[in-house]
């Protein structure tokens, strides 16, 4: 029995086999960092700007998804690749720019899809042309991290813009054709269940294909491991995590891609919850209670 709409399974009706991301760098920065609207990045950021599985910036494109190929070549025997732009705003930069490295990156014969992962305020309509452009080639992704639609707690995470912005380049990318993912993170600071339930059900209707569900990673060098480290807000256990997302698994559309079931924090820098580094336990655990309680996406549930 499927209980969700999974990555693999959307990928395997897609493209007609399993395939696998390769993280890359874009070699770009982000205005939440270079002063535009910020310094500090959000404040779980990392300094590797969300992308510290990816490849090195020093690396051409190809030299990335080379090397990327390489390291899955332990666990995956296959040839199919999504070419997967992960480190800091990936569209913050000039459209010569774009153009550039994600076309090198979708003519690759290994790579089926390209996925971005950017901000919804660094989306304009020349770059969108250039999506809609490469979507002609082969599919194209756009990842939002929304994280949530509370505006306290976008204000306490630093976001840097307003759930008005996100609606807005929604409305754009949606128009254009463009598949979209918006990430999520369950167990933000000052935010109970029913608040997480609401941010899930509003991305559920937000026009999006996918979803990513992220546990909230404490990590070092972040201003907010300095509030967990002064007692200001605690951490999920694995057993509130998994009762959050069974019931956000049961509101989200059946057919809405779920991209992500906790998310991956590196483990050099993972402070908390350090049960979360035990993924094959989690995913375990998660799987177990899906068929205990028999849930089923998009059934049985009503915000």
């Amino acid at each position: 029995m499927k209980h969700y709409y999974s990555l693999n399974d959307y990928s395997i009706e897609k493209f007609g086999r399993k395939v696998y991301k390769i993280a890359l760098n874009g070699n770009m920065s982000c205005p939440n960092r270079d002063g535009s609207i910020g310094h500090k990045g959000c404040i779980f950021c990392s300094e590797g700007g969300s992308g510290d599985f990816a490849e090195s910036a020093f690396l051409s494109v190809t030299e990335q998804l080379e090397a990327g190929k390489r390291r899955l070549s332990q666990k995956y025997k296959g040839s199919s690749y999504i070419a997967y732009f992960q480190a800091y705003t990936n569209t913050y930069a000039s459209v010569e720019y774009l153009e550039k490295i994600f076309t090198e990156a979708i003519m690759h014969p290994d790579v089926v899809c390209l996925s971005i992962a950017t901000r919804p305020d660094c989306l304009d309509k020349d770059k969108l042309a250039l999506l809609a452009r490469l979507n002609r080639i082969k599919p194209v992704w756009v990842e939002l991290g929304l994280q949530t639609i509370h505006e306290p707690t976008a204000s306490y995470i630093r976001r840097g813009y307003d759930l008005s912005v996100f609606d807005s380049a929604m409305d754009l990318l949606n128009n254009t054709g463009i598949e979209t993912i918006v990430h999520m993170i369950i167990g933000l600071p000052n935010e109970d269940k029913e608040m997480m339930l609401k941010t899930a059900d509003y991305i559920g209707h937000s026009g999006a294909k996918g979803i990513k569900l992220q546990l909230l990673h404490v990590l070092k060098n972040t201003d907010l491991a300095c509030d967990y480290e002064k007692g200001r807000f605690s951490v999920l256990s694995l057993e509130e995590y998994t009762d959050i997302l069974m019931d956000i698994i049961k509101l989200l559309p059946p057919d809405m891609v779920i991209h992500l079931l906790t998310g991956d924090g590196p483990k050099k820098l993972l402070i908390a919850p350090q049960w979360s580094a035990d993924k094959k336990h989690v995913l375990n655990t998660i799987n177990k209670t899906l068929s205990k309680q028999n849930i089923i996406q998009g059934t049985n549930y009503i915000l």
